[in-house]
């Protein structure tokens, strides 16, 4: 059984915020404690991110719903409101399909039930090619990694991930071999029949995470949904436009 790091905000129907690949749950505190004012927040860190345990036991989507599971029995959490961003909408839409008694309503946020072409590993390769023992401070690493990732924003997120150990040394915060490895099935598609209980997908207007072609799948497996589009938002919505995310997730969660 793998403990999840977590923080808690609020009182009220309990709402559980899962981040994206590479994320922590730090990305989504700011957004928690806003929507704390009406419900029980829980942010958490996934395995292999954050402050959570790392472990080598193959990483997928049954599995990372199983801790979710795992996370809400033992906190006497019978059913709940359900985030979830990128890789995390993919945990939020699994669980929901292997356990919907659980989920009160669901929330996925720029992702798509489907199986995803790669696309990160200019970024894996850049992160694994950081000499971390080598590392003197943190505006080096970031050198390091603008010379294959050129987008700041992007930077600056990867790099909320370094931390500096108490034995006087850089470390990832992820569980970069782990999540290298099984890549291929974080980029897999969700599996099961249907969950029919009220959902939500938010996608951003600059991403292409979600098409119009994906509405059949979307709407296959999840019959109730809706889709709505944040303008002037990438893949990353509740960075570029947490106003307007926050107030389309409190009207559908009232």
């Amino acid at each position: 059984m793998i403990q999840l790091n977590y923080k808690e905000f609020g009182e009220g129907t309990p709402t559980i915020i899962l981040h994206g690949l590479f994320g922590t749950l730090d990305n989504w505190q700011t957004i928690a404690k806003y929507l704390a004012e009406h419900y029980w927040i829980f942010i958490i860190d996934q395995r292999n991110h954050g402050r959570s345990p790392h472990d080598d036991t193959e990483m997928n989507y049954q599995l990372l719903a199983n801790d979710l599971k795992e996370f809400m029995d033992t906190h006497h959490l019978y059913s709940a409101n359900l985030i979830g961003h990128s890789m995390g909408g993919k945990t939020v839409m699994q669980f929901a399909l292997q356990y919907p008694d659980m989920v009160n309503q669901l929330v996925v946020i720029d992702i798509a039930p489907k199986s995803y072409q790669s696309g990160h590993e200019t970024i894996f390769e850049a992160m694994m090619n950081l000499d971390l023992a080598q590392l003197k401070d943190r505006k080096e690493a970031e050198q390091q990694l603008a010379e294959s990732i050129t987008n700041v924003g992007e930077r600056q997120f990867l790099l909320k991930n370094l931390s500096y150990t108490p034995e006087g040394h850089f470390e990832w915060k992820m569980n970069l071999p782990v999540l290298w490895r099984d890549y291929h099935n974080i980029i897999a598609d969700v599996e099961g029949d249907a969950f029919e209980g009220d959902t939500l997908f938010i996608r951003g207007g600059n991403s292409k995470y979600i098409q119009e072609s994906d509405k059949a799948d979307i709407y296959e497996a999840f019959p109730s949904a809706r889709i709505r589009t944040i303008d002037d938002a990438g893949h990353w919505v509740h960075a570029e436009q947490p106003k307007i995310l926050l107030e389309m997730l409190k009207d559908f969660l009232k």
